[in-house]
């Protein structure tokens, strides 16, 4: 029997209840055990303000909201429960089709987050060492003339814009158009720290860089290969699916360093050395085809340079691959087994494979173990990247990133002109926002800006390095929080030295804290998701819609009207909201919606319209489990959520894609194949399909990306109508604002993008296939001359060191004096940051310690005890407090920590604001692990290097 929730909003409860139900008792006594057993220690007078705040008749109509967790990116889906404007209860939704009823901790805490006493109630300004109270009115103000003075002085890219994977599409997309407007590249969010070597090595290898399948369709896998993922904790409702396909026989095999909730689940469970992904998919690849287990057919039509990654792989036998990675040989044979003999099967990973020096080029080993399977475009198969925040998807696809206009664009003159139309803009007024000046060669407004990742290096480099103006002078910080970074006293310094620091957030988070200033800093209040509305994408690329449970609370503002407010002050709010109609200082965010749709041709978000997302959402329960399909009524054929690419307009009623790159389905039936994004040939060599084409193809065979010009060709330009044929002359399937070229290729079966072969060579990339390069800071000093990092470069802004570091590992013994691997990772109980879940009394008390893994052989070496108190120094100096857990989950060698706490550093508590009396200070604090965690980027994303370093651990 499928249990669903009765969807109809109470109007009236007229039978009093006898006694007490549990709910009743949790909500009458304020606040849950946890929050009461926090709440004591905070004196009465915060314990009144609690229940005064929660005190609501609970014989008051109900109405029923839906809305999306805002934890990781499985999008769950929730019913809250609204009594007279106040939150008071939720439910998870049983006919969701994604979580169907299942909740993890931090999904069934989430009520909270919209009544917390942590949060900044006001705006807030640090002058003179105090906090004092400030009006929006004067808030807007005095942040607005800072950034003019700035920019005046200095130009516009001396202002950093750092964004949030928390924002709405709607949001992400207005952050972006904001920096744009500014004239800045200098814009960014966590995706940079989390995926976004997935973005690069994925999207270079078969066009796009997101997860192929969906968590639903991992139900269908033979075989699910986790690699640096850990769902049990990081992403726990998906495990109902991942079960449910060991239900039905998948294998299950995670190779982790440390043997996770994940691994206790697995067949084979495989504990390579941190930092050895390349050596052991080469060494699985080696067995693949020295076995002959292959799939040459696939190969052949669908796959350009697979003879040299057999090459590659050639070079790491089984015997080189285990001693690299530090395993027995019979386990990369049996993972190689496992794979070949249990097809489809399913690849996943998370950041224990993207924050690495050699980030893209682990996502793209990844990506050829599958081609070489033949696992794209099948169900069950596929690169599913399991993402970490609610949004963050929708973040990267709307281009709140240092490198790319919304949709992937890139920061051509080509990219810029097509927004500008798209903005209805003259492109002299956009192109004259940006500073005019070149920089070490380089023009900014064609320039990536500075990464999330290294912001502080913006701040602190010398300037004569930098391809731009000036330092960063004034930072924003809207809902991002800076312990999530490496090297955590670089990042306190330039919190120092800047001029001016803004955090607008529902909490102060820590560029709000851990500085030691005594002026210049600025708290503005952002409302949570729960207090807005807007849609926002899954991992699975599903757009959903989040309904308003209830306005923003205390004096806090939506993040859209918050940018609106200093558009204003700035002086170019006509042009920014110039297609989106503003309400009071609101836009309208079904109007934003549309502009999206307008311009995201790219990857297919132009069929999302905001009455297709709403439909979606409101009707759960009419999509099946299975597939994410409707079976029939209003929305038969189509998936859930409508997951890009979901071509042509609205009216034409695209389904969705649920599987990238499927060539048993009709383009618009969501079918398709490797994207054609490279041009048609390499070196005279053909990189078009080969006998492969999607379902309905009037072209069987390879073709390169749709123009004007190629529909001529065809003979299908006369299927444009004549509005058609004067917006898409001269234009492409991607700058077509009609889109009709995008409908006639559909017409006549046809993928927009053109049909290729995926590619194992990236031509464009410091080492075009994947190479193993040890660790920056590596406990294998004998395996450096064989596999050495890069030699030092600049990428984009800033210079980026490499053979510097490493050599100064052997000149200074630093693996000696450091001798202990140190990585990190995930809890269930907390995420991100950890300001907003650690400020949760129902998730604070499931994890009260920061603290560090240890394998007893090294904790008995160091005559340390499980829960000692400890010092972890990293190889770079930093040091933090923590409590000791002396477990076998980590091998000897090898250190594991959780990275969301925060709130003590080098041993001393933070000072945190009041605001409204009350102490914004989270329930639980700790060390940040990447106080202790060392330098190292990725060359192309600069992704950090955050789980492979060195540390030394001694009691305290």
């Amino acid at each position: 029997m499928k249990l669903t929730p009765n969807q109809q909003a109470v109007a009236t409860k007229t039978d009093a209840p006898l006694g007490l139900n549990r709910r009743q008792f949790l909500k009458n006594a304020g606040i849950t055990t946890g929050g009461i057993a926090a709440a004591s220690m905070l004196g009465a007078g915060m314990v009144k303000r609690v229940e005064a705040a929660s005190h609501v008749d609970p014989n008051a109509p109900t109405e029923i909201k839906r809305t999306v967790c805002s934890a990781c990116a499985v999008g769950c889906g929730v019913y809250a429960e609204v009594q007279n404007g106040v939150w008071t209860g939720q439910e998870p939704a049983f006919d969701h089709p994604f979580n169907r009823g299942g909740h993890c901790a931090k999904g069934a805490a989430l009520r909270e987050h919209g009544h917390s006493i942590k949060r900044v109630k006001y705006p807030m300004k640090l002058e003179g060492g105090k906090w004092k109270k400030l009006s929006w009115e004067q808030a807007i103000e005095e942040v607005g003339n800072q950034m003019l003075k700035i920019r005046e002085e200095s130009g516009p890219d001396s202002v950093y814009f750092m964004g949030s994977a928390k924002f709405s599409n709607e949001g992400c997309y207005m952050y972006r158009k904001f920096a744009a407007m500014w004239g800045t590249n200098n814009v960014d969010h966590s995706a940079r720290i989390c995926h976004s070597t997935t973005v690069a090595g994925v999207a270079n290898t078969w066009g796009y860089g997101a997860m192929t399948n969906s968590f639903n369709d991992i139900r269908h896998a033979k075989a699910i290969f986790f690699i640096g993922s850990n769902p049990a904790e990081a992403h726990p409702v998906s495990m109902q699916h991942i079960l449910t396909a060991k239900e039905r026989g998948a294998k299950i095999i995670v190779i982790d360093p440390r043997f996770s909730r994940t691994a206790a689940h697995s067949d084979l469970h495989v504990g390579i050395r941190p930092g050895t992904d390349i050596p052991f998919i080469y060494g699985m690849l080696n067995v693949i085809f020295e076995n002959g287990w292959h799939d040459q057919t696939f190969i052949d039509q669908r796959v350009w340079a697979m003879d040299e990654i057999r090459q590659e792989a050639a070079k790491f036998p089984l015997a080189e691959a285990a001693e690299v990675c530090g395993v027995e040989e019979q386990a990369i044979y049996n993972a190689a087994k496992m794979m070949a003999e249990n097809r489809p099967g399913s690849v996943v990973w998370c950041m224990g494979g993207t924050q690495h020096t050699v980030g893209n080029a682990n996502t793209r080993a990844y990506c050829l173990l599958q081609l070489a399977l033949g696992n794209m475009g099948k169900s069950g198969g596929g690169t599913n990247i399991f993402r970490g925040h609610d949004n963050v998807q929708g973040a990267t696809d709307l281009g709140l990133l240092f490198d790319t206009l919304p949709g992937y664009y890139g920061l051509t003159s080509a990219a810029w002109k097509h927004w500008t139309h798209v903005w209805d803009l003259e492109e002299s007024w956009v192109n004259g926002r940006f500073d005019q000046g070149e920089y070490l060669g380089k023009k900014p407004q064609n320039t990536p800006g500075m990464p999330c990742s290294r912001w502080h290096d913006g701040v602190l480099e010398d300037k004569q390095k930098l391809a731009q103006r000036d330092n960063i002078r004034m930072a924003f910080f809207w809902g991002q929080s800076v312990n999530t970074e490496t090297r955590q006293r670089d990042v306190r310094d330039a919190l120092d030295k800047m001029d001016t620091v803004v955090v607008v957030d529902p909490y102060p988070t820590m560029a709000g804290v851990m500085h030691r200033r005594k002026d210049g800093v600025y708290l503005l209040p952002a409302c949570t998701q729960f207090e807005s509305t807007g849609s926002l994408s899954n991992s699975g690329r599903s757009v959903q819609w989040r309904e308003q449970v209830v306005e923003p609370l205390f004096d806090s503002k939506n993040d859209i009207e918050i940018m609106y407010l200093l558009a204003k002050k700035l002086g170019f709010a006509e042009q920014y909201t110039k297609r989106i109609q503003v309400k009071g200082n609101a836009p309208v965010v079904e109007d934003i919606t549309r502009e999206i749709n307008r311009g995201m041709w790219t990857i297919g978000m132009s069929g999302q319209s905001p009455e297709r997302i709403k439909a979606h959402t409101m009707n759960w329960g009419s999509f099946n489990v299975e597939d994410l399909q409707a079976k029939g009524g209003e929305f038969k054929g189509e998936t859930y959520g409508l997951p890009w690419p979901c071509w042509g307009t609205a009216e034409q009623k695209h389904p969705g894609t649920h599987i990238l790159y499927d060539t048993s389905k009709h383009v618009l039936q969501g079918g398709g194949n490797f994207r054609a994004r490279y041009g048609v040939e390499y070196q005279g060599e053909n990189i078009l399909a080969d006998g492969s084409f999607s379902l309905g193809a009037e072209i069987e065979d390879g073709y390169p990306e749709f123009t004007a010009d190629m529909l001529k060709q065809l003979g299908w330009w006369d299927d444009l109508t004549a509005e058609e044929k004067a917006e898409a002359e001269g234009k492409n399937w991607k700058t077509d604002l009609s889109g009709g070229i995008v409908r006639v290729a559909m017409k006549h079966g046809c993928i927009p993008f053109g049909n290729a072969k995926a590619r194992c060579k990236v031509w464009t990339f410091p080492d075009p296939m994947p190479v193993h390069r040890e660790p920056l800071y590596t406990p294998r000093r004998d395996l450096i001359a064989k596999y050495p990092t890069y030699d030092d470069m600049q990428v984009h802004r800033l210079p980026t060191l490499y053979k510097t570091i490493q050599d100064k590992v052997i000149s200074e013994n630093l693996d000696k004096k450091y001798p202990l691997v140190m990585t990190s990772g995930r809890l269930v109980e907390y995420e991100g940051g950890g300001e907003e879940s650690r400020s949760n009394p129902w998730l604070a008390e499931l994890q009260q310690e920061m603290f560090i893994e240890i394998n007893p052989v090294d904790a008995a070496d160091r005559g340390l005890r499980d829960g000692d108190t400890v010092w972890v120094e990293g190889a770079e100096g930093g040091r933090i407090k923590v409590q000791a857990m002396v477990t076998e989950r980590v091998k000897p060698g090898v250190t594991w920590m959780p990275y969301h706490f925060a709130g003590v550093m080098h041993g001393v508590d933070l000072e945190y604001p009041e605001s409204g009396d009350i102490s914004t200070k989270p329930f639980v604090v700790g060390e940040s692990c990447n106080t202790a965690m060392t330098y190292g980027y990725d060359p192309i994303t600069q992704m950090q290097e955050t789980k492979s370093s060195l540390c030394q651990i001694e009691k305290a």
